[in-house]
């Protein structure tokens, strides 16, 4: 049985699909501070968010969405070796790699949150970082090491890498597991009166106010730190010597302790109040609760004399009203991180607004650990652990404790004179692993989503089914009204909810790719046969009327009036997906492309709700062929990209062999945009977006992503430079189709859905779906963007992990 769901993500900022803004995330300021005097103290360059570029807007509710809250690439998601590794059965090797750098590697067969999916799963530990990725498993077919180590584009060793066997190399992984960050925080809170200007002032400070208690409540629960048991962020629990009471709170497993100002040790004699510096000013983020008047003059980071704290969260409570505003300060260097600020910036809802600090706090001091200071002593850190366990093992390299056998197949059956002893080694291994697992949990470093959030909320991708029975296999798809038009092997079908589907073209149209455009009145779609294939162009109002009259579903032979000309052969084809101008037709035939434009467009009234115009001639009479370009190479995929002008600077984005090309539709010239570094290379999609109003591409392949802004230069040349603005990451799985929704982008595998950020690539969210099926996504302009998926597999145990 197969079902159609539709998943729609929420709308965006105001923006429609792949056109956004970093400026939601703030702009770069240099703030300077000065005394009473006048003279100039310090001064820093920090991002500023505030939500609204006018200070003085007025403070009404902010337009945002809840389910826009997220925390960034949380633990539960991301700490593969606790959850899925420590104290079950798998395999460890130790390598080096071609520049004699030492490597280890873990690999378990487990199984997709009890989904009955098994998979491989395979962590990857370098003195550049850790690199996770999961691998189909089959029955059938045995995988080695070199082929998980050829998929994290690792082919070549100095020596090759060994089996480790001894139970105690657990500990030493789960050592550099934790060095990507701490599952638990700890946040810096100082009181600000009205008028302060200076850090000495602020932080000498003895007591709040009214409202900076009623703040506190909020965050969380006053404890007493003698005799605390759970994590005390640096703080004394035997001697009182850091004060007698702090603010501590649970968010979504990670547990929080606040260093407040007003509960630290207070000294009269110390101007200064150095013991209270020590712990805020050693803090990454630091929340400023600063009272009086919007117009009183403001706090600026450049006040606080610190090297350490990156992030200060400026709030400023509104008595009269009752809420919150929040702005937010952030070095230069900290990477972007959301959620973003609603604008303007208050907050109503004492409880949302708690959520939403303590998320971007949490995502803050994350993003600040990517900055290149905090970097370099983690890469540092990592290489001299990885180092260090690498020397120790060595010795033992002609003994038992090593597997002399390179590239062992990866849990293999133990042959049956061996059985015993290799069960009971399993066992002491496993005993270990849970052991240590048990005294992290009770040391509180576990990454755990047990805990509450706080406010329940529907998240965005939360799907809906849209079809409960389909009959067939869907090849593609593209939605039409509140329908969805399907290619199947029985031909093209209109199916609406659970209503009997309607045949739109027969088999003997074996349709490959469509898009449907209403707001243009028109079906393009490309039939394949061989060499026979060729684009074909039907308007949906002589479609509808065909359907409403309940003709017979169109055979090739109907069709041969849609033919567009010089087509034949085609074996890919792409349009331009913001129609901001006119409509534009790359078509593929081998190495050459075809540009296809129509002549004129139909008035904007020309919708899917004005289907009862009387039909008109065929639409192949509109489209005109512009020119001809040749590439080096047949593309494997392609996607067209609108210049920042009315001028001929649109351009046209290819993959073949190892790299991504963009070629001018004006000149044909091709410009290298990335060169891939692998031995084979699985080209998933380059999809359009436009950071305020300037293109950039995410390209997509094997399991990276990238992003690279692309510049018109001079002489119709495009300039392709590493930019400020380009990041790249990979996903966990190998995806074959990719979707961008903003804020988000969705990448499909044949058994989950990885949700990421579009502006920073981190990941959200994980869905498990077995047999999942991408037909369709559909952007609905300045509207929320629909995905539709194809599950083969009852919807009721699909849904369990959604």
């Amino acid at each position: 049985m197969k079902h159609f769901c539709s998943s729609s993500v929420s709308e965006d900022l105001g923006c429609r699909r792949g056109d956004f803004s970093r400026k939601h995330y703030g702009s770069v300021e240099l703030l300077i501070s000065s005394d009473a005097d006048g003279a100039i103290q310090r001064a820093g360059r920090f991002r500023v968010e505030n939500g609204s570029s006018d200070e003085n807007a007025t403070a009404l509710p902010g337009t945002w969405r809840r389910t826009d809250v997220h925390l960034e690439n949380p633990e539960y998601h991301t700490r593969w070796y606790f959850k899925y590794f420590l104290g079950q059965v798998h395999q460890n090797y130790i390598g080096n790699d071609a520049e004699k750098s030492p490597f280890f590697l873990s690999v378990t067969l487990s199984d997709q949150n009890n989904q009955r999916v098994p998979q491989y799963r395979a962590i990857l530990w370098r003195k550049t970082g850790s690199q996770k990725i999961c691998l189909p498993y089959s029955p059938t077919k045995t995988l080695s090491v070199k082929s998980i180590l050829s998929a994290m584009n690792l082919d070549k060793f100095e020596k090759g890498p060994r089996e480790i066997f001894h139970p105690e190399i657990q500990k030493d992984l789960l050592v550099l597991e934790e060095q990507e960050g701490s599952v638990n925080f700890k946040f810096g809170v100082l009181f600000a009166k009205d008028g302060q200007l200076t850090d000495d002032e602020m932080f000498s400070n003895e007591i709040g106010s009214e409202a900076f208690q009623k703040f506190l409540n909020l965050l969380g629960d006053t404890i007493t730190l003698k005799g605390w048991m759970g994590y005390r962020g640096g703080l004394d629990t035997k001697n009182d010597t850091t004060g007698i009471h702090s603010v501590y709170t649970v968010y979504q497993g990670h547990e929080i302790m606040f260093h407040v100002s007003t509960m630290l040790p207070y000294s009269k004699e110390n101007k200064q109040q150095v013991e209270r510096k020590r712990h805020i000013g050693n803090d990454i983020v630091t929340i400023v609760f600063q009272e009086g008047e919007e117009s009183s003059p403001a706090f600026k980071p450049s006040m606080i004399r610190s090297h350490f704290t990156h992030i200060f969260a400026l709030v400023r409570y509104d008595q009269q009203n009752d809420n919150y505003r929040l702005k937010i300060f952030s070095e230069e260097s900290v990477p972007l991180f959301g959620p973003p600020l609603p604008t303007p910036p208050v907050f109503t809802d004492h409880q949302e607004f708690r959520d939403f600090l303590l998320v971007k706090l949490i995502n803050g001091e994350k993003a600040t650990l990517e900055t290149p200071t905090f970097a370099q002593k983690r890469r540092r850190t990592l290489d001299m652990l990885i180092r260090s366990l690498h020397q120790d093992l060595m010795p033992d390299l002609h003994k038992n404790m090593l597997n002399r056998r390179s590239f062992s197949d990866v849990l293999p059956e133990s042959p049956k004179s061996a059985r015993k002893k290799e069960e009971a080694r399993q066992a002491e291994f496993i005993r270990i692993g849970q052991a240590l697992k048990l005294k992290s949990i009770v040391r509180g470093d576990a990454p755990s989503s047990l805990a509450a959030s706080g406010i329940c909320k529907k998240e965005p991708w939360e799907p809906q089914c849209f079809c409960s029975n389909f009959p067939h296999e869907a090849v593609c798809a593209d939605p039409w009204g509140q329908a969805l038009l399907v290619s199947t092997d029985a031909g093209v079908l209109l199916v609406d909810d659970d209503l009997p589907s309607v045949p739109v073209f027969d088999r003997t149209l074996p349709v490959k790719q469509m898009h449907v455009l209403e707001i243009l009145d028109l079906l393009i779609l490309r039939a394949d046969k061989g060499k026979d294939a060729r684009l074909f162009v039907f308007r949906l109002s002589a479609l509808q009327k065909g359907l409403e009259g309940k003709q017979a579903g169109k055979s090739r032979s109907d069709c041969r009036e849609n033919k567009l000309e010089k087509t034949k052969g085609c074996h890919l084809y792409a349009v331009n997906t913001h129609h901001s101008r006119e409509l534009r037709i790359v078509v593929a035939i081998r190495n050459k492309l075809l540009l296809i434009t129509r002549k004129h467009n139909k008035p904007s009234g020309v919708t899917s709700t004005s289907l009862l115009s009387p039909l008109s001639e065929s639409p192949v009479e509109e489209f005109q062929y512009i020119r001809e370009i040749c590439l080096s190479d047949s593309p494997m995929v392609m996607t067209l990209v609108d210049g920042p002008t009315e001028e001929s600077d649109n351009l046209i984005c290819v993959a073949y062999r190892h790299q991504f090309d963009v070629v001018n539709e004006s000149t044909g010239e091709a410009f290298r945009l990335h060169h891939v570094e692998a031995n084979r290379v699985n080209f998933v999609a380059a999809i359009d977006v436009y950071e305020d109003g300037e293109a950039g591409l995410l390209l997509c392949y094997n399991y990276s992503c990238i992003y690279k802004k692309v510049c018109p230069f001079n002489g119709g040349s495009f300039l392709v430079q590493p930019s400020a603005s380009d990041f790249q990451f990979c996903w966990n799985q190998a995806p074959y189709a990719i979707v961008c929704a903003f804020p988000y982008l969705l990448a499909f595998t044949t058994d989950s859905m990885e949700i990421r950020l579009v502006v920073n690539g981190n990941l959200v969210h994980t869905a498990v779906v077995p047999q999942l099926q991408l037909v369709a996504s559909r952007v609905k302009f300045n509207q929320k963007i629909c995905t539709r998926f194809h599950l083969e597999t009852s919807w009721a145990e699909a849904s369990s992990d959604l």
